[in-house]
C-alpha cells in the first residue's frame, strides 16, 4: 500500500525535517508556501492534504484542494487561513493546541527579563566595546497584566507568578469561554476590566487572539491606560497593536518600552517610514520566534501529522477541528 502524499510548506518543513521525514505511513514533501505556487502543486497532484505555516491563504488554496481534503495548521494561530472559504470547499482545517505553550511563554517571560534589566541596550554597547551600564529594575513585586488568559498566558502565569515572584493580574473579557476548573490557580488577580489590569502594571504581556475583533486591540487609548513607566510584550500577533501608536506612545514617553516578536508585516516593515520601532531606544525586536524551539517545532509537526492521519482514516472526532460546520456539508 503506497504512502499518503502530504505536502509540507517549505519553512514548516524545514523547521522539523526528521519529522516530517520519519512520518509513517505518510509521503511528506515540502512545497512552496506562496499561495498561488501552492496552489497549483495541490491540483497537479491532486493533493488531498496539507501543512500549512501562517502566511495568509485567501482564494486559490480552497478552489485547487478537493473535498473532504485537509488543510492542517503547523502552529496555533489560524488567522491566515480563510475558514469561510475552506468550509465552503468542504475542506478541513485543524491546527496543533497546547504543543507550543511553553516555548512561547518562556520567550515571553525573556522579553520581560530583557526590558527589566534593559539587556539588549547593554550587551549592544558590549559589543561596540563600550562600557555603558544601564539601571534595571527586579522583577519581584513587580505587577504583570496578562491580557487574554488562554494556554499560553496561564503558562506565563505559572513562570511569572512562581518563578520569579511576581504579582499576576489576569485579563479576560466578559462573556468568555468557560476557563477548566483551576485555570486561574496562577492569577492573583482575575478582571474583565482592563483599566484595571492595566493601572498597576509595570509589565502587559498580550496574548490574545488575531480575530476581526482584536485588531489594533492596543491602540492609543488602551495604550494610554498604561502606567507610563509600562512595558508591553507582544508574543501573539502583530495586527492586535497599532505599531504607529506605538511607537508615539514610547517615543513621546507616555509608555515606557515595547518588546515584540510578531508584527503587523512580517518581515517586519514599519507601518509609517518615519514611525520605524527599530529607531528607538526602549524596543526590543525579535523575529517571530517564540515558538521555534527544536522541542516545539517536533510536537507541532507530530500533532499536524497526527490530524492527517485522522483525516485519511475518517476519524472525524479526533481532529484538532476549527471549521466544524464542514461536517455538516
Amino acid at each position: 500500500m503506497s504512502a499518503t502524499r502530504v505536502l509540507v510548506t517549505e519553512p514548516e518543513f524545514r523547521r522539523a525535517p526528521s519529522t516530517f521525514e520519519a512520518a509513517s505511513g505518510l509521503a511528506c514533501q515540502p512545497a512552496p508556501s506562496d499561495e498561488p505556487a501552492l496552489a497549483r502543486v495541490v491540483a497537479r497532484h491532486r493533493v488531498r492534504y496539507v501543512v500549512l505555516g501562517h502566511q495568509p491563504y485567501r482564494g486559490a488554496l480552497y478552489e485547487a484542494m478537493p473535498p473532504g481534503g485537509l488543510l492542517a495548521r503547523f502552529g496555533v494561530g489560524y488567522d491566515g487561513v480563510d475558514l469561510a472559504s475552506a468550509t465552503a470547499a468542504g475542506v478541513f482545517c485543524t491546527n496543533t493546541p497546547g504543543v507550543l505553550d511553553q516555548s512561547v511563554a518562556e520567550h515571553a517571560m525573556l522579553l520581560i527579563a530583557a526590558a527589566a534589566r534593559r539587556l539588549t541596550t547593554i550587551a549592544g554597547a558590549m559589543t561596540s566595546r563600550e562600557w555603558a551600564p544601564r539601571e534595571g529594575v527586579e522583577l519581584a513585586g513587580k505587577t504583570l497584566a496578562i491580557v487574554g488568559y488562554g494556554r499560553i498566558g496561564r503558562a506565563l502565569a505559572r513562570i511569572a507568578r512562581h518563578g520569579y515572584r511576581m504579582r499576576v493580574v489576569a485579563y479576560r473579557p466578559a462573556g468568555g469561554r468557560p476557563l477548566p476548573p483551576g485555570a486561574f490557580v496562577d492569577a492573583d488577580a482575575v478582571t474583565s476590566e482592563l483599566a484595571a489590569a492595566l493601572s498597576d502594571a509595570s509589565f502587559v504581556s498580550v496574548h490574545i487572539p488575531a480575530s476581526a475583533a482584536n485588531a489594533r486591540f492596543f491602540d492609543a487609548e488602551r495604550l494610554g491606560l498604561c502606567r507610563p513607566d509600562a512595558w508591553i510584550i507582544n508574543t501573539a500577533r502583530g495586527l492586535v497593536i497599532d505599531e504607529a501608536a506605538l511607537f508615539d506612545a514610547i517615543s513621546s514617553g507616555r509608555l515606557g518600552g515595547a518588546a515584540l516578536d510578531v508584527f503587523a508585516q512580517e518581515p517586519y516593515v514599519p507601518i509609517d517610514p518615519e514611525k520605524d520601532l527599530r529607531t528607538l531606544d526602549r524596543v526590543i525586536l525579535t523575529p517571530h520566534v517564540g515558538s521555534h524551539t527544536a522541542d516545539a517545532n517536533r510536537r507541532m509537526a507530530e500533532r499536524a501529522l497526527a490530524n492527517v492521519r485522522f483525516a485519511v482514516a475518517g476519524d472525524w472526532d479526533r481532529l484538532d477541528l476549527l471549521n466544524p460546520d464542514v461536517r455538516r456539508r
